[in-house]
C-alpha cells in the first residue's frame, strides 16, 4: 500500500486562532504529541517575534525526535535566513515558502502580479535551498487560482529546488472532486510529491482528502485541534477502517491518538490561558478576615499558584493582618501578597545598578548590574520600552529566558513621589514563581520584582 505522509498544523493552526499567544510550555507540548502520535513533520507557526521565537523553535527543534520540523520562511531574504535559524538544530528541517497562487490574494494582499509572483517564487526558492535540501512550496489559495498559473508556479518552484508542493485550500468552498481533479493535474506536471491542505468549512475535510489520496497525492495536512481544518483524530478513524479500500496507508498510532490528543488539549487550556471563564473565576476572588484557609488556598489556585503548606500558610497569616485593616482584599490585592510572603528566597543575585535610556524614536537600552557569588556581572540590552530592556539586560546577565507570565504596576501611595509598587510572574517548567518590588522609582521596582522572581527559582532547583 502506498504511504500517505502526514504534516501536523496544529502550532500554526493554533497560533492563527487563539486571541491569546500560546505559552512556551503549550508550543513544546504540541510539538512533542503531534512527534509521539508518528505525524511525519511538525509545522511551526511564521515567526513573529525575532528573538522569542527563535528560543522556542531552537527547544523544540532539540527535542523533535523522528518528525521533520517545519517552518514557514517569510517574504524576504532576510525572512528565509531568521526561519532558517530557528530550525537548522533539527534532526530534519524544512523551510517553507508559502506564497498565494489566485488573482484575489496575489494583487489585494501582496499587490503583485502573475509574473512577478513566478519571480519571487523563484527567488525564495532558491535562496531557501541555499541553507536547507528539503524545501516545500505552499501554493497558498490554490483552489481559487487559475489551473494553469498554478501548475506554472509548481513547476517554478521544482525547477529552483523545492523538493515538494502543497495545495492549500484556504476558501474551503471546493469539493472533494474539484480538489482530486486538481491533484490529478499537478502530479501530471510535476515530478516532485504533491500535498494537500484541506479545510473543514463546509465539513468535508475528510472526504476532500481520501479523494486528494485516490488521485494520487503524496502528503496529507491536519491538526489536533483549530477551526476549519481536517482533525487528525477524525482522518486517523477513517484511515483506520477505510485504508485497504483506497490502498494507502499511514504513520499516526491509531490506537493512542485521542488519548495522547485529549491529554494535550487538557494541558493547553488549564487555568494560565485566559479563557473567559478564568477571568470571570478570577473577578470573584474577594477575600476577608473571615475567609477560611480552604478558601484561600482555591483562590491562590485560581490564580495559578501551587503552593506548599509553608507558603500557604505565610500567606494566610499576612492576609488576616492586612484585612483587619482593609477589610477584604480582591485578585490583584492577593496576588501581590504571595509575591511579597511566599517561598522567600534567598538572594543568590543582588540587585547592584541600572541605566536605562528611553526615546520615542528609538528603542530603549539598559545596563543592569548584579552581584552572584561575589562575582559583580553585567547585562546590556534593546526592548521597547525601559522596563523590557531592562528584563532583556537581566536575561544576558543570567544567560537564560524564563516566560514572563504577568507584569504589573501600581501605585502604594498618593502623589507626585508615590510609591510604586511592581509584580513580576515568571514560569518555569510550568510553574509559577512571583515577585514583588517596591520603589519611587518604578523602572527599579520592576527590576527589583524580576530578581525577587527569579531568586525563588534559582532556590527552588538548587
Amino acid at each position: 500500500m502506498k504511504k500517505i505522509m502526514t504534516t501536523d498544523i496544529t502550532l500554526k493552526k493554533l497560533s492563527e486562532n487563539r486571541e491569546v499567544a500560546l505559552l512556551f510550555r503549550e508550543k513544546t507540548a504540541i510539538a512533542a504529541c503531534a512527534d509521539s502520535l508518528g505525524a511525519d513533520a511538525v509545522e511551526l507557526a511564521g515567526v513573529k517575534n525575532l528573538r522569542e521565537d527563535t528560543i522556542i523553535y531552537k527547544t523544540i527543534a532539540q527535542n523533535i525526535r523522528s518528525a521533520t520540523l517545519a517552518i514557514p520562511a517569510g517574504f524576504t531574504d532576510e525572512d528565509v535566513k531568521n526561519a532558517w535559524e530557528c530550525v537548522k538544530d533539527a534532526k530534519k528541517p524544512r523551510l517553507q515558502i508559502e506564497l498565494p497562487v489566485s488573482t484575489v490574494q496575489m494583487e489585494y494582499t501582496y499587490h503583485v502580479k502573475q509574473d512577478a509572483m513566478l519571480k519571487k517564487i523563484a527567488e525564495l526558492t532558491k535562496t531557501a535551498k541555499s541553507y536547507c535540501d528539503d524545501v516545500e512550496f505552499s501554493a497558498l489559495d490554490a483552489t481559487r487560482a487559475d489551473e494553469s498559473f498554478l501548475i506554472l508556479a509548481a513547476k517554478e518552484a521544482e525547477a529552483n529546488g523545492a523538493s515538494l508542493v502543497t495545495i492549500c485550500d484556504d476558501a474551503g468552498v471546493s469539493t472533494p472532486d474539484a480538489i482530486a481533479e486538481l491533484v490529478e493535474k499537478v502530479k501530471r506536471e510535476v515530478k516532485i510529491p504533491v500535498y494537500v491542505q484541506g479545510c473543514d468549512r463546509i465539513n468535508m475535510a475528510v472526504a476532500s482528502a481520501f479523494a486528494a489520496i485516490s488521485k494520487g497525492a503524496d502528503g496529507i495536512k491536519c491538526a489536533m485541534a483549530g477551526k476549519d481544518v481536517l482533525q487528525t483524530g477524525e482522518f486517523s478513524d477513517a484511515m483506520r477502517v477505510c485504508a485497504s479500500q483506497i490502498g494507502a496507508e499511514i504513520s499516526l498510532d491509531t490506537t493512542k491518538i485521542h488519548t495522547s490528543i485529549d491529554d494535550m488539549l487538557a494541558s493547553i487550556n488549564h487555568e494560565e490561558y485566559e479563557s473567559e471563564n478564568a477571568v470571570s473565576e478570577k473577578k470573584k476572588i474577594l477575600l476577608d478576615s473571615a475567609s477560611s484557609l480552604s478558601q484561600v488556598k482555591n483562590a491562590s489556585k485560581v490564580l495559578g499558584y501551587d503552593l506548599s503548606d509553608s507558603d500557604m500558610g505565610n500567606v494566610y497569616k499576612v492576609l488576616m493582618q492586612v484585612c483587619e485593616k482593609k477589610g477584604a482584599v480582591g485578585s490583584k490585592e492577593f496576588e501581590a501578597l504571595i509575591a511579597s510572603s511566599a517561598m522567600q528566597a534567598p538572594s543568590t543575585y543582588h540587585f547592584e545598578t541600572y541605566t536605562t535610556t528611553s526615546s520615542n524614536v528609538s528603542k530603549s537600552m539598559s545596563q543592569v548590574t548584579l552581584k552572584c557569588n561575589g562575582e559583580i556581572i553585567c547585562g546590556v540590552a534593546s526592548g521597547d520600552g525601559p522596563i523590557d530592556s531592562a528584563f532583556r539586560a537581566i536575561e544576558q546577565c543570567i544567560g537564560h529566558h524564563y516566560e514572563l507570565d504577568d507584569f504589573q504596576v501600581q501605585s502604594v501611595t498618593e502623589g507626585k513621589e508615590a510609591l510604586g509598587s511592581a509584580l513580576v510572574r515568571l514560569r518555569n517548567n510550568g510553574k509559577l514563581y512571583s515577585g514583588n518590588g517596591t520603589s519611587v522609582d518604578i523602572v527599579g521596582a520592576s527590576i527589583r520584582a524580576y530578581i525577587n522572581a527569579l531568586n525563588k527559582i534559582v532556590f527552588e532547583e538548587a
